[in-house]
């Protein structure tokens, strides 16, 4: 699919490993570049919102998706504690872009994955979350039809307008590999953005997460009749135990919330 008169930028940023902390290019933004350069190629435009820093390893995480064959990033250079959000919605403000592709949330941060909704609530357009593909655009009538990914493998057609902002899901295309020459030809092109002070986190006390209950598993099924096995599955039945007496039901509800990962 190759649509040329079509203008799609995709925001990226800088990921992190959820066991080495280490920077890295964040999975859900390098399908939402995937998707852009199924689309329109290299007319492709990138953009991240950040200070650009000196730290080698931050500079290679964004060189990786230059290695997606990218010939620029469009960097909007911004204090540390500036509101990324009005930076990027004043870019985009001016841009008019037809589709912005994003990631469902950061992998670092706030991660709050609210960024899309506050873009589309600013710039007056629509908003698709979670899509695995975009099937075809009708240039002509201004309109789009994407793939939705919904919970237990399971999909959904929808017919949006343009202009309109999407988050793209992991259940998305694969993204290439990202090579090393073409990471290292890439270019950033920066450009010192205003700067708006995020006044309401600015008296936020933040601490250290305490560990969560587990979330119930949502099963990225690439196949018709793995989708069709998901969304028909029926949960198993537990293990069954007649119990007599407080202290043997006690340690049967205990057995059960360590198994769970609860306690």
């Amino acid at each position: 699919m190759s649509n040329n008169n079509l203008s799609v930028i995709s925001l990226v940023s800088i990921g992190e490993h959820p066991t080495s902390r280490r920077p890295r290019r964040a999975e859900q933004d390098a399908r939402a570049i995937e998707l852009g350069l199924k689309l329109v190629g290299d007319n492709l435009q990138t953009l991240h919102a950040g200070e650009f820093s000196d730290d080698p390893s931050q500079q290679t995480a964004l060189r990786s998706y230059l290695g997606m064959g990218l010939a620029e990033i469009n960097l909007l250079e911004m204090p540390e504690n500036a509101d990324a959000f009005l930076v990027i919605a004043e870019y985009l403000e001016q841009q008019k872009a037809d589709i912005i592709l994003t990631g469902v949330r950061a992998e670092n941060g706030e991660s709050s994955g609210m960024l899309p909704y506050l873009l589309a609530e600013q710039l007056g357009i629509a908003m698709v979350t979670s899509i695995a593909d975009i099937l075809s655009i009708d240039e002509v009538n201004k309109q789009a039809e994407v793939l939705q990914a919904l919970p237990r493998g399971q999909r959904r057609k929808l017919k949006v307008k343009l202009p309109f902002i999407a988050s793209v899901d992991m259940a998305a295309a694969l993204p290439r590999q990202s090579a090393f020459g073409p990471a290292m030809r890439g270019q950033f092109e920066a450009t010192l953005a205003g700067s708006f002070a995020d006044e309401e986190s600015s008296g936020w006390q933040t601490a250290e997460a305490k560990k969560r209950p587990k979330r119930l598993k949502i099963i990225k099924a690439k196949t018709a009749a793995d989708r069709f096995k998901a969304a028909t599955a029926k949960a198993s039945g537990g293990k069954g135990k007649v119990v007599h007496g407080v202290e043997e039901s006690a340690q049967a509800i205990l057995d059960l919330l360590i198994e769970e990962g609860l306690v």
